[in-house]
């Protein structure tokens, strides 16, 4: 299996850059939820995370996990502010317009 980085993830899913802390971060897998105490406790570190949560507690619980990259689905807005956070904590977070099923069902670890 090829290994998959947050910008590869990035490139196949067209994603929107938000912000981009570390593109190289690999990618190991993946988890998609919005309620964060399930994200905590469900997520692994090097997962993408799916979801259409914009606070910033999104910021602080992919940092608590340890995630690869936060995928903001269905083209959620976001408030400058956590993009600034997700900068600050060097979080890759990306945004699309498609939903969290579309996202999830792409075949990325080919």
């Amino acid at each position: 299996m090829i290994q998959l980085t947050a910008q590869m993830l990035r490139e196949r899913l067209k994603l929107e850059i938000l912000s981009e802390g570390d593109p190289d971060r690999t990618v190991t897998g993946g988890y998609a939820g919005d309620l964060l105490s399930w994200v905590m406790s469900g997520a692994q570190s090097g997962d993408m995370w799916v979801t259409i949560m914009t606070n910033i507690n999104v910021i602080a619980v992919a940092t608590l996990v340890d995630v690869a990259c936060v995928i903001i689905a269905d083209g959620a807005q976001i408030d400058n502010s956590v993009i600034e956070r997700a900068k600050m904590e060097r979080v890759n977070l990306y945004r699309t317009q498609k939903s969290v099923y579309q996202v999830c069902n792409e075949q990325l670890f080919l």
